[in-house]
């Protein structure tokens, strides 16, 4: 990925730190924060396993010239206020022009549409089980999105809400 890839979408975004509290590079930063949660990080210490565990591979593209921020570091106000203070609009359009790149890529992919109920999900008190449709890209082998299928509807109505999130123009879509 690197600077000719993730990064490069992302590097028109200012940096709204000062610069005393500048421990860590603002690209080391926003590429961990996303890589992590794109691989289901969903916490703080989540995101210090996930720099951990990939610290070799993110040497390659990235500086990291005070390694891998700690989980203090992600979770401490300062890190808060680095998310709350970028532009929601901009980080937008950076992240759809980085997706929008990776569409190209996949002109001619088969996407594979399917439903599935989440084994476990039917819980005492609970009429129905959860229903999910998946949207599965063949070639890359990488779910490209998930909707829950609404309690009183079916798979049916929910495909169209999953095609018309996703961004696959030019691709063979089987149902």
């Amino acid at each position: 990925m690197g600077q000719s890839g993730l990064l490069s979408y992302f590097s028109e975004m200012k940096d709204p730190r000062i610069d005393r509290t500048k421990h860590h590079n603002f690209d080391d930063i926003i590429f961990i924060a996303i890589a992590s949660v794109l691989s289901g990080a969903e916490s703080w210490n989540e995101m210090e396993y996930y720099g951990e565990m990939k610290e070799d591979w993110l040497k390659t593209i990235l500086e990291l010239p005070n390694g891998i921020p700690s989980h203090d570091t992600f979770n401490l106000s300062w890190f808060n206020r680095l998310f709350s203070s970028l532009d929601p609009d901009e980080f937008e359009n950076c992240f759809l022009k980085w997706i929008k790149s990776i569409n190209k890529a996949m002109v001619g992919e088969v996407v594979n549409i399917d439903g599935k109920t989440i084994r476990g999900s039917k819980k005492s008190g609970f009429k129905t089980a959860t229903h999910i449709v998946s949207a599965w890209a063949d070639k890359n082998e990488i779910v490209l999105g998930q909707i829950k299928v609404d309690e009183k509807s079916n798979e049916i109505t929910t495909i169209p809400k999953l095609l018309n999130s996703l961004l696959i123009k030019g691709c063979i879509v089987t149902i």
